[in-house]
């Protein structure tokens, strides 16, 4: 297929017709430029070949292969779900690399869709599609983490422009975006929910500072962003000023619904990689190992069920968003420690002072239950929205 064909049509297309030329393609794409990217990237490896995977990801753009889910009228393919959960196992099976603009195409860009203004929609849509512009998130903070509704960062309106003071933490990918969506308390004196906005905020301004902060896996991909008199337009705000907790909500409902789709192409091929090296070292002949891998596979299948279950669902998630979360959290902390005994004792040493696959899984899995709401957050907000039983005291 030539690399500067600009739009893969498939009108018409039967499913299976849709995941043959999908995988067609991904196919052709990978073996023509792009075939020292297979299986580059993911989380703890993003600072592997950063600059090379945007240029994947701008040629997926071009073709038609990204924003999938999104309608049409807003650059989107207007994919169906099927069409949608097909990509991404073909993506998984192709080993293709982990995308750069998870931020824009999964999270920021679906929720200017849903709560955007049309002059914010034709502002960052587009360059979201074409990798132009990247993002961040700016919500969890040194006080505020799994307690979102601690924040603290302050947005004030300023000679007609929000001016944003605060810190950020555990920002991913902020040293490279352009662009951070942050939640700040604008109104003075108010408390938990109520009196938070959500802003757009450019990255490249003297009031912005990023401090990576290096991980046990000696990456850093992680950052805490300071923000000190940041300026943005009055108009960058999503929804009503104050009313920041619904939109930020409905971002959370995207990053564990349809975004799960993706994250699990990094979850599949790791899988098949623990499978592949248990054969090799023999371990798949424990039968603890084995029932373990088997576990792992099963457990992957319900993430996915999940996953399309909550995509088939309208508006923001509450229960399915937090069930989605423990889901993926759990079994993805699981296999880091399935890898390493299945590895056995040669994953204790480190070679060259770099951590092979294993340890780098098995060590970044540690937070997977933490980051993103912690488990123990998760289960309450399942048992207070879901199962109705009163909310936990407060102190």
């Amino acid at each position: 297929m030539p690399t500067d064909q600009r739009w893969v049509t498939w009108d018409g297309l039967t499913d299976d017709q849709f995941r043959a030329l999908a995988r067609d393609w991904l196919e052709s794409a990978l073996a023509d430029g792009f075939k020292e990217l297979r299986g580059v990237g993911g989380p703890g490896r993003e600072h592997e070949a950063w600059d090379e995977r945007r240029e994947w990801n701008r040629h997926l753009a071009r073709a038609g292969w990204t924003c999938l889910g999104w309608p049409v009228e807003h650059g989107g393919r207007g994919a169906t779900i099927s069409q949608q959960v097909i990509f991404h196992e073909e993506y998984a099976r192709a080993d293709a690399p982990h995308k750069v603009n998870h931020f824009g195409e999964e999270l920021i860009g679906p929720t200017l869709i849903a709560f955007g203004t049309p002059e914010q929609q034709q502002r960052f849509l587009p360059p979201m599609i074409a990798v132009d512009e990247l993002w961040c998130q700016g919500y969890s903070e040194p006080g505020a983490g799994s307690d979102l509704a601690g924040v603290t960062t302050t947005g004030r309106l300023v000679d007609g422009e929000w001016s944003v003071t605060g810190q950020k933490v555990w920002t991913s990918m902020a040293h490279l975006a352009d662009w951070c969506f942050v939640l700040a308390r604008s109104e003075p004196g108010s408390k938990r929910h109520q009196g938070l906005s959500y802003l757009l905020v450019p990255m490249q301004q003297p009031g912005v500072t990023v401090r990576p902060i290096v991980q046990i896996t000696g990456t850093a991909e992680f950052n805490e962003v300071f923000f000190d008199d940041a300026r943005t337009a009055a108009d960058l705000v999503v929804g009503e000023p104050g009313d920041g907790w619904r939109v930020a909500m409905g971002t959370l409902g995207l990053e564990r619904g349809v975004a799960t789709l993706g994250q699990q192409v990094g979850f599949r091929r790791e899988l098949d990689g623990v499978i592949a090296l248990a054969r090799r070292t023999g371990a798949v002949d424990d039968p603890a190992i084995r029932d373990r891998i088997t576990r792992a596979w099963l457990g992957l299948e319900v993430i996915r069920t999940q996953a399309e279950r909550t995509l088939h669902s309208t508006g923001v998630q509450g229960g399915e968003a937090s069930v989605a979360k423990l889901l993926w959290a759990t079994w993805h902390q699981r296999l880091g420690e399935l890898a390493m005994d299945v590895v056995g004792a040669a994953g204790m040493v480190v070679r060259d002072d770099d951590l092979d696959e294993w340890q780098r899984l098995f060590l970044f899995s540690r937070a997977d239950t933490i980051y993103g709401g912690s488990n123990e957050v998760q289960r309450n907000i399942i048992a207070e929205r879901v199962l109705g039983l009163p909310r936990e005291a407060r102190a």
